[in-house]
C-alpha cells in the first residue's frame, strides 16, 4: 500500500502524527471525549461467542495501520455508528442502531461458490483464521451526498478469492446479504427485492483497495455497521459496500445489483463516485461530511483516482455510471 500517493491536504485537516503512530493511543485519545456523549447501549458489549472472542483477541493485538484517506481525521465513532443506511433494519438513519439487535450473527457461515475450484460453505471463524487483519482508514461517500472517514479492520477480498481459486470463466463477483424477514423488520417491506445483492467486475473485486471488513475503530463490527462481515469499496458510492454477507459467487454473466434492478436510472451498476455525473434528484459535486458544518468538494473516484482510474480506461463514465 505504500506506493499510493494522495492529493495534498491542508495542514489544518491533518490529524497529528502522534495520534496515528500507535493505534491504541490514537483510539484512546480520539474516543475519550466522544465516548461520554454516546447514548447508553451504543457501545457493543464484548461477546462470549467463540468466533467473536477469537476475533476480538486478534483485534486487541497491534494491527498494521494504513492511512488511505489522505490524512483526513476519522469521523467520530458516535457518528459512524448512529448514522447509517441498512435497509434490512429500516429506512431511517438511526434504525440500524435501534434495531441492530435483531440481526443474529452467531453462528455465521460464508458460502463461496460458482466459478471457483474450491467451493463450499465455511464457518466464519475458519474463513478468518487464514487471513491477516489490518486497519485501513478510508473515505466513504454515500450516493445521498454525505460522507465519512472510517478506520476499518479487515483484509483484502482478493486474498479470500485467491484461496478458492477462481476459474478462467469468472468475470463477475456476486455478493448476497442475509435474508431473515422473521427477524429483520426492514425485509418485511418491499423496498428492494430481498435478499440484497451487489456485483463487482472481477478486476474490481481483486483490486488491493477492495476490503472485507470485520471491525472498525478497534472493535468487531457492530450490527448496525454490517456485522459480522461486509464489503468496502472506497471509490464507489456506499451502497455498493454490501453488509452482512452470507454468499460470494463468481459468475461468467453479469447480474444486476439490487439498486440497479430497482431503479437503473438513479443507481447504475458501477456507482463510481463522480462529481461530474449528478444523481437525477441532486448534485454530486459537493458532499456533507458527517460531523462537520458546510459542504466540501467531492473528489473523482472519492479521491482514489490514481489507484483505480485505469480500471475504466476508454469507458464513457457519463454512460457507465
Amino acid at each position: 500500500m505504500t506506493r499510493y500517493r494522495y492529493p495534498s491536504i491542508p495542514e489544518a485537516q491533518v490529524t497529528p502524527r502522534e495520534l496515528f503512530e500507535s493505534r491504541r493511543r490514537f483510539l484512546n485519545t480520539g474516543l475519550a471525549l466522544g465516548a461520554a456523549a454516546i447514548a447508553p447501549g451504543l457501545l457493543w458489549p464484548r461477546s462470549s461467542y467463540a468466533w467473536q472472542g477469537a476475533l476480538e483477541a486478534r483485534i486487541d493485538s497491534e494491527l498494521p495501520s494504513h492511512d488511505l484517506a489522505g490524512g483526513e481525521a476519522p469521523t467520530s465513532l458516535r457518528d459512524i455508528t448512529t448514522y447509517n443506511n441498512f435497509y434490512e433494519l429500516g429506512t431511517g438513519k438511526r434504525d440500524p442502531e435501534i434495531y441492530g439487535h435483531q440481526l443474529v450473527t452467531d453462528p455465521w457461515s460464508l458460502t463461496i461458490d460458482g466459478e471457483v475450484d474450491k467451493a463450499g460453505t465455511f464457518a466464519l471463524e475458519d474463513v478468518l483464521r487464514h487471513q491477516e487483519l489490518e486497519e485501513r482508514i478510508y473515505r466513504l461517500r454515500c450516493v445521498e451526498a454525505w460522507s465519512k472517514v472510517v478506520p476499518w479492520i479487515g483484509f483484502p477480498l482478493a486474498k479470500l478469492l485467491e484461496r478458492h481459486e477462481p476459474t478462467s470463466r469468472a468475470r463477475y463477483v456476486v455478493f448476497e446479504s442475509i435474508h431473515d424477514p422473521d427477524s429483520l423488520r426492514g425485509q418485511r417491506r418491499s423496498v428492494l427485492d430481498w435478499p440484497y445483492r451487489e456485483v463487482l467486475r472481477i478486476d474490481e473485486a481483486m483490486h488491493p483497495l477492495t476490503l472485507l471488513a470485520v471491525g472498525l475503530y478497534g472493535e468487531i463490527l457492530p450490527n448496525q455497521s454490517g456485522a459480522p462481515i461486509r464489503l468496502v469499496v472506497p471509490w464507489k458510492y456506499g451502497f455498493k459496500s454490501i453488509k452482512s454477507i452470507i454468499r460470494i459467487s463468481l459468475v461468467e454473466e453479469r447480474l444486476p445489483s439490487s439498486w440497479e434492478e430497482r431503479n437503473p436510472e438513479e443507481y447504475g451498476f458501477y456507482a463510481n463516485v463522480n462529481p461530474q455525473v449528478d444523481h437525477p434528484r441532486w448534485s454530486q459535486a459537493r458532499e456533507r461530511r458527517i460531523g462537520e458544518s458546510g459542504r466540501r468538494e467531492t473528489l473523482m473516484f472519492n479521491g482514489y483516482a490514481e489507484e483505480v482510474a485505469h480500471l475504466y480506461a476508454g469507458m464513457d463514465l457519463q454512460r457507465h455510471y
